[in-house]
């Protein structure tokens, strides 16, 4: 029996025609100058990525791999923004896209705040602005240019006594996860001044955009009580 190997498959297209007019064949002389190999055609790209981030570098725009940030962040930013978090004033270089959320987290590394639904439906995110809560993820950080924000990281001195909620949380054993816990303190600390702790059902009410999925409801609303008086006016 005749070797299958040993057959040619038929020839398509472009290569028949050539085949026909007398050009050779891939398998049976030299390699056309046209055809790359897989290295050649590797080296070449890694040269034109290498090319491409030279001409971005030209124009200002800088690239950095991970854990090398640029020494600049401001340099490409839409907007340089006055902050004032947890008593202290800083400038940072925003995207004016930028939420307060991300702007604390990544950039201040304040990571207190979390980001839980990014939709302003689980208050993990609240923080303090000028002495009042938001959700910080629907809060554009341009908007809050020159005002003061409170997070968790600042509600009690860096070595002094846990604020009065704080501690509160800690007796009632308010928490199981922990996730929610900086938003659900930073809300209650909030309800209080707002003088919505009168009853465990008003609690309730002004406590329902801070969700607790692990349904520490009873041990919070029981927290919030325990803190009312010492909390008032903080």
């Amino acid at each position: 029996m005749p070797d299958k190997r040993s057959r040619s498959l038929p020839l398509v297209g472009a290569q028949a025609k050539r085949d026909a007019a007398g050009a050779p064949n891939i398998g049976a002389g030299p390699r056309p100058a046209s055809l790359l190999t897989r290295r050649e055609f590797t080296a070449g790209s890694i040269a034109a990525a290498t090319a491409a981030a030279g001409g971005l570098s030209a124009l200002g725009i800088t690239c950095s791999a991970p854990g090398n940030p640029v020494s600049d962040p401001v340099t490409n930013a839409d907007a340089t923004i006055r902050l004032i978090v947890n008593g202290a004033s800083t400038e940072v270089g925003i995207d004016l896209r930028s939420s307060l959320l991300d702007v604390l987290r990544e950039q201040l590394q304040l990571t207190g705040a979390k980001k839980g639904c990014d939709h302003g439906q689980c208050g993990a995110c609240t923080v303090h602005l000028d002495g009042r809560r938001v959700a910080s993820c629907l809060t554009f950080a341009v908007q809050a240019d020159g005002r003061e924000i409170t997070t968790i990281e600042g509600l009690s001195p860096k070595d002094g006594p846990l604020h009065p909620m704080q501690q509160a949380f800690i007796d009632q054993d308010a928490l199981q996860c922990g996730y929610c816990t900086p938003g659900q303190i930073m809300a209650a600390v909030a309800c209080v001044r707002e003088g919505n702790a009168g009853s465990a059902e008003q609690i309730r009410e002004y406590m329902s955009g801070n969700l607790c999925r692990c349904g520490a409801y009873s041990a919070i609303v029981a927290a919030i009580q325990q803190a009312a008086p010492a909390s008032e006016g903080t």
